[in-house]
């Protein structure tokens, strides 16, 4: 399967529009965003689990990358409840059990080479830090790594965000709204634009916050990377 894997393109996906397709595992469900593969896969992916969902043990070659969206997520090395941040680096491996059911964002097999360092941070005990070059900004870092920078925004209602594009912009919304291009976005919608389209947001008036990546498409441009399974 190939889903929006142009990174030349700029690309969008709306929570509310779109449905759940099924997983090998009937109690988890997905949104599916990026994919280039089958059931191992580079992907990008909206994962719905049910109250009393259960995972095989599996190890992720190319790495796991998740935020915890609603409800709480666990596996045998502990409990993420919402607004947890997670990295599992190339070769780490868990057997999800999800007693009460969750909803996760989680990029797969998206790692550069030689980024081995595992991260765990709640960003519900963490604060929001202005960010000084930017109006309207305050930011919450949680990774980087070379060109790649994670982090979240919280961008003040009514404000105009700006960012320049040298590396990639992929943006989640994870509360209120904001406008890209004359297109609305809202809870849960995900917007991807390639190198050089700067981002030109203009925020609603309860104000936003989003899960942003910059600058990781300069790597998946120029390297192959590897498949994992969800």
């Amino acid at each position: 399967m190939k889903l929006n894997i142009d990174l030349t393109k700029k690309v969008n996906a709306f929570f509310e529009q779109s449905q759940w397709s099924l997983s090998p595992i009937k109690e988890v469900k997905r949104k599916m965003l990026e994919r280039d593969g089958g059931e191992i896969a580079v992907a990008t992916t909206i994962v719905r689990y049910e109250p009393n969902s259960y995972f095989s043990s599996h190890i992720h070659d190319g790495g796991e990358e998740f935020l915890v969206l609603d409800g709480e997520f666990a596996d045998e090395h502990g409990r993420y409840p919402i607004g947890t941040y997670m990295r599992n680096p190339p070769g780490t491996s868990h057997m999800p059990s999800v007693e009460p059911g969750c909803m996760i964002f989680v990029k797969l097999g998206q790692f550069q080479e030689g980024d081995i360092q595992p991260v765990h941070i709640g960003t519900q005990q963490h604060l929001f830090v202005k960010d000084e070059a930017r109006t309207g900004v305050a930011i919450q870092s949680l990774h980087s790594f070379k060109h790649e920078v994670v982090r979240l925004e919280r961008w003040d209602k009514h404000s105009t965000i700006m960012l320049e594009n040298i590396g990639g912009i992929e943006i989640l919304i994870i509360d209120g709204d904001c406008e890209h291009d004359d297109v609305n976005y809202t809870k849960h919608d995900w917007l991807r634009l390639p190198i050089g389209e700067r981002l030109n947001a203009k925020v609603g008036h309860t104000g936003c916050i989003v899960w942003i990546k910059t600058g990781h498409h300069l790597h998946q441009l120029n390297h192959a990377v590897s498949g994992d399974t969800l």
